[in-house]
């Protein structure tokens, strides 16, 4: 049997695991102890992500024509592949972070939702949070405005139930108020004073009759 026949079933499966998938990252594993490995395909599994070492060659067979050729540059030397067929981001991030505990591990190169991205690429998509988490932060702002909403209106049912007015305090306030408000109106008769003491500027006038007095004495002479 020729040596192609036996690898064929090998370029099928990495078809196969590939024909569905959302995120696929390539990284260079050598230096990794046995012991980082093994937490990092734990790592792998416990996120739904396939992690792989194939020989390049069998990969770049699989990918030829299809949505992820544009990794066939990258396939040199020690290279796994881990895809994920349900969270696109989800290859990048748990790579990127097992990353920061092992140093020996490198971010290759990648394709998510059919974009090619180079290291510094895949490191930015490791950012996104997954699913779970975006879900988790969605229900919570929707839950705060509601919770907000149903204090209130529990607020309002405690007050009826126990015979409180809603709006008393409202409708006090302005009542107080309105005396203070009257009081400017009490001073007006005070502005008017000034017209009651007209009358006394004609007095000088009732005295005219007695300036007509020497008239009288003319006929003695």
């Amino acid at each position: 049997m020729a040596k192609v026949e036996l690898k064929q079933p090998i370029v099928d499966e990495i078809s196969e695991n590939l024909k569905d998938a959302l995120g696929v990252v390539l990284c260079e594993y050598r230096g990794l102890t046995v012991e980082q490995d093994t937490r990092l395909r734990k790592s792998m599994r416990e996120a739904g992500v396939k992690y792989k070492i194939y020989k390049n060659t069998l990969v770049k067979r699989a990918i030829e024509g299809g949505a992820f050729e544009a990794l066939k540059d990258d396939l040199t030397g020690p290279t796994a592949i881990a895809i994920s067929d349900t969270d696109a981001s989800a290859p990048a991030r748990v790579l990127a972070n097992f990353a920061k505990e092992a140093e020996a591990l490198v971010l290759k190169a990648g394709v998510v939702e059919g974009n090619y991205y180079d290291t510094d690429g895949i490191k930015q998509i490791a950012t996104i949070p997954s699913k779970e988490e975006l879900l988790s932060k969605l229900l919570g702002s929707i839950q705060s405005p509601i919770a907000n909403f149903a204090r209130v209106v529990q607020q309002i049912a405690d007050k009826v139930a126990s015979g409180e007015p809603l709006e008393a305090k409202k409708e006090e306030a302005p009542a107080e108020e309105a005396p203070a408000a009257e009081a400017p109106a009490a001073e007006t008769p005070a502005e008017e004073a000034p017209a009651a003491e007209a009358p006394t500027e004609e007095a000088p006038a009732a005295e005219a009759p007695a300036e007509e007095a020497p008239a009288e004495e003319t006929p003695a002479e």
